[in-house]
């Protein structure tokens, strides 16, 4: 099978198109013919190798597919084969025409919903389900959303106001973002691009953090003394928070990081299934912005790293 490898941390021509062995699925998994694959901006971070990641080279990277179940491990229902499904794989191997991934974390894909608009929108959607409902808004609360167009900050201020939100202000890095954030529901925009841009915030309580940075420590000046909530999920400066436990206990806020293996199936035990429905339902979309064939990979990272699309970019064998 055609694959994309990862030999080493670099540039985006490090990712090489590769003949590989079909994978057999193990106990517990089951296999996918790719339709539509995944692309994150962490997974540039990882392939450049400044995001901490595990990962022994030579590596297929990618954690999020959809396609046509071909075959099933031990233990698995046969009854799947020849259905579609769409999950993720926990870490690695997606880039590739077929792909093994844990049956736990695959799901059908609903009818009426094609398998490319599922990929999109469930895992970033499920992970902002999960983020809004750990925020527990009470209905007239400031909310401030970064990087509000990203795959995950789309789906934070596309909902916000239902889990709760009194305001949304969300931050973007260009005209046409900043656009776009007003249109998915935000009540005031700001130029994260700008020097200095938490300085013209309000007070704010609970706050979305995915920068991370020197940012994050200006941003925690604004939560609400006593009450204010910040939920870190996001590394996208590539720069850890700059939070220190003083400035917590200074102002008497919290810091959650929402991360890590119970987290994780948190997020795609309950939340993945309930942003298909929402999907198949209409009650949100798919923000798809870019599809490329497997092969430019390297062209897919390069749009991530440009800062320029919304939506998210996909794979196709």
């Amino acid at each position: 099978m055609r694959a994309i490898v990862l030999n080493s941390t670099g540039e985006p021509d490090e990712l090489r198109l590769t003949d590989l062995p079909r994978p057999r699925p193990e106990a517990g998994q089951l296999l996918l013919r790719a339709q539509a694959i995944g692309v994150s901006y962490a997974e540039t971070q990882i392939r450049a190798g400044t995001l901490p990641f595990p990962l022994p080279l030579p590596a297929v990277i990618g954690a999020e597919v959809a396609g046509e179940v071909v075959e099933v491990g031990e233990g698995v229902d046969e009854t799947l084969i020849g259905g579609t499904m769409v999950g993720v794989t926990g870490g690695l191997g997606a880039y590739a025409e077929y792909v093994a991934l844990p049956a736990a974390m695959a799901f059908p894909v609903p009818d009426g919903l094609a398998p490319e608009h599922a990929l999109a929108g469930a895992a970033p959607g499920a992970l902002a389900l999960a983020l809004l409902q750990k925020a527990a808004l009470n209905g007239a609360e400031t909310v401030l959303v970064e990087a509000g167009t990203s795959s995950v900050g789309s789906y934070l201020v596309r909902h916000a106001k239902e889990f709760g939100a009194g305001h949304v202000i969300a931050t973007a890095g260009s005209a046409a973002k900043r656009e776009r954030a007003a249109a998915l529901g935000a009540d005031t925009v700001l130029d994260h691009g700008t020097p200095g841009w938490p300085d013209a915030l309000p007070d704010v309580d609970v706050v979305f953090e995915s920068i991370g940075g020197a940012p994050a420590g200006q941003v925690l000046g604004h939560l609400t003394p006593g009450t204010g909530r910040m939920l870190y999920y996001g590394l996208l400066s590539g720069e850890p928070a700059a939070v220190t436990a003083a400035d917590l206990m200074t102002r008497g806020v919290t810091v959650t990081a929402c991360s890590g293996p119970a987290w994780a199936g948190q997020v795609f035990g309950t939340h993945y299934p309930q942003m298909l429905a929402r999907l198949a339902e209409g009650r949100s979309e798919a923000y798809l912005g870019r599809t490329l064939p497997l092969d430019r990979a390297a062209d897919a990272h390069r749009l991530l790293e440009s800062r320029e699309l919304t939506g998210r970019v996909l794979l196709t064998p």
